[in-house]
């Protein structure tokens, strides 16, 4: 599969929209919407013209990152990089999903330096922001806290990605095809072990008290009463609302 110049485009404005401090779509549909790559790898789906493959390979990279958490500001990876990028390449490389992630997982690292180098930019609109604030020039605190800091975003996320998408595709095909069938399988083993990983890293965090019997529920509605995934996420997204309502009212109380 080959890659326009604008597909690969539309793959780095999906990224860019789906990164961390993007305001345009709110923080539901980039960080906990785009940024995730079954998301994200949807989205590379249908720009490509194969959602139904896009959503596999981005759902098989996502499994590594289920438990993924951003604590204290720090980026240990980028799950909005491999999810994009990492999904527009395997798409076109044509490889399995389990290979997918042996691709993915490496930008999703490489991406912690597109965060390093925007929170370091930043700086420098944060110390204008004081400025504007102690002048007590509202306009001009409300366009330097927005607008140079989103044009810097909008440049080193987009570029990167639509140079990686449009030069990087044919590259990824060319290693691949040439790749020693060894390499190849320990690619896929490797790209086996890092959902389980994944997972294993999600159950630790289910294990707590309050949510392991939730978890716990859910298993057995799909062993014994056979209902199906998606009917178990809407139960599970009602309960959660009126578990958390029902807490925070006490919190409150």
């Amino acid at each position: 599969m080959e890659i326009s110049l604008f597909q690969a485009f539309l793959i780095g404005v999906v990224y860019y929209l789906g990164e961390v401090g993007t305001p345009w779509l709110t923080l539901l549909f980039s960080f906990t919407g785009l940024y995730r790559p079954l998301i994200g790898g949807t989205i590379v789906g249908f720009i490509l013209g194969d959602p139904v493959q896009g959503c596999i390979i981005g759902a098989t990279i996502n499994l590594p990152y289920i438990a993924f958490i951003n604590a204290g500001g720090t980026s240990p990876s980028n799950p909005g990089l491999a999810g994009t990028l990492g999904t527009a390449l395997a798409m076109a490389a044509g490889v399995s999903p389990a290979v997918a992630i042996s691709i993915a997982i490496p930008l999703g690292l490489l991406g912690t330096i597109i965060w390093i180098a925007h929170m370091s930019i930043d700086v420098i609109f944060v110390h204008v922001c004081d400025k504007a604030a102690a002048e007590g020039d509202i306009n001009r605190l409300c366009f330097w806290h927005v607008w140079p800091p989103q044009i810097v975003m909008a440049i080193i996320c987009i570029i990167p990605v639509t140079i990686g998408a449009f030069y990087g595709a044919g590259a990824v095909t060319d290693i691949i095809a040439n790749m020693p069938e060894r390499v190849l399988t320990a690619l896929t083993v490797v790209g086996g072990v890092l959902p389980a990983l994944g997972i294993a890293m999600n159950l630790r965090a289910i294990n707590r008290e309050g949510t392991l019997l939730f978890f716990v529920t859910g298993f057995f509605l799909v062993q014994y009463v056979n209902l199906p995934i998606i009917a178990i996420a809407i139960f599970a997204g009602v309960i959660a609302y009126v578990y958390t309502k029902l807490f925070m009212n006490a919190e409150e109380a």
